[in-house]
């Protein structure tokens, strides 16, 4: 009897210290979390909220300064952790990229998953792609948050299935020009909640005028052209802020403070009278040539 429960004794001391290695390695393994985009609500919210309207083809987003600005707000609410990547959920007609989603689909950290987009022009099928994504995720231990930007009542499956796994689901919301725009039961469900206000989407949303469209009929200027531009803007934001102020903004390299993208992409259009809105690969060359001169002045 004696030795029975000696050997019991033995492997309850040999179970306890598998687990203390394990909670071990699991306390080492950083955190991650990941943006999951519903952009039809989105577009209808930020569009209502900065330009009265939530017609797409009255305004344009400029998707590129959102996901950075997102991305930047992540950064600041899970500080010890690292980001997967932004999940931009959008319908089309047969799934075939539009000019703009396939631009996206260009964007570092964005992965671009389409649903169909019917004769009405409501999405449809997305909903499920942001659950099985959520729900894999979390399965997987892939992340550990989730910051959902979105406002059907559909993703409260979602938000279920991958707290069902162990992972936090933190719902953004877009302010309200008045009531709500995200379902209550969708709020009751997740494990924190946000409004991103009116000051946040300004920058990103522009409702298009007929001299809009006169500033993108212009020549398009080379990458070169929008590097050295880039470089020149940061010479000049170098000498009025000083390098106290470049050494608060290298650690964020290659992204950019929403304040600063934004100032950086209106003065380049200015000096180049051309429109950048929409042009990924010139917007990348214009952060290249403004991160390239500081980096070489740091």
């Amino acid at each position: 009897m004696n030795d029975d429960l000696a050997a019991l004794g033995a492997r309850i001391d040999r179970t306890n210290e598998l687990l203390q290695r394990m909670l071990a390695e699991v306390a080492k393994t950083p955190s991650t979390h990941a943006i999951f985009v519903d952009a039809g609500y989105l577009y209808a919210a930020a569009g209502r909220l900065v330009a009265g309207t939530e017609d797409r083809r009255a305004f344009d987003l400029d998707a590129e300064g959102l996901i950075d600005a997102l991305i930047d707000r992540a950064r600041q609410i899970f500080a010890d952790s690292r980001l997967l990547r932004v999940y931009w959920y959008d319908g089309a007609r047969r799934r075939i990229h539009t000019a703009e989603q396939q631009s996206i689909a260009e964007l570092p950290d964005v992965k671009v998953r389409l649903g169909n987009l019917n004769a009405n022009n409501q999405q449809k099928g997305v909903d499920s792609l942001i659950r099985s994504d959520l729900e894999s995720l979390a399965r997987h231990r892939a992340i550990s948050d989730a910051a959902l930007l979105g406002g059907d009542e559909d993703l409260v499956s979602a938000v279920e299935a991958a707290q069902g796994y162990g992972a936090r689901v933190h719902l953004w919301g877009i302010e309200a020009p008045e009531g709500r725009n995200q379902a209550e039961p969708l709020l009751w469900e997740v494990d924190s909640q946000r409004t991103l206000d009116l000051e946040f989407f300004k920058p990103y949303v522009t409702r298009r005028t007929a001299a809009a469209y006169e500033a993108t009929a212009g020549t398009r200027p080379t990458r070169e052209d929008v590097r050295f531009v880039g470089a020149q803007i940061a010479a000049k934001w170098l000498a009025s802020r000083g390098r106290e102020a470049l050494v608060e903004l290298l650690p964020g390299h290659p992204y950019l403070p929403g304040s600063v993208d934004q100032d950086l992409l209106v003065e380049a259009e200015g000096l180049l009278q051309y429109s950048l809105r929409g042009q990924a690969d010139l917007r990348r060359a214009l952060r290249d040539g403004f991160w390239d001169h500081l980096q070489a002045q740091y």
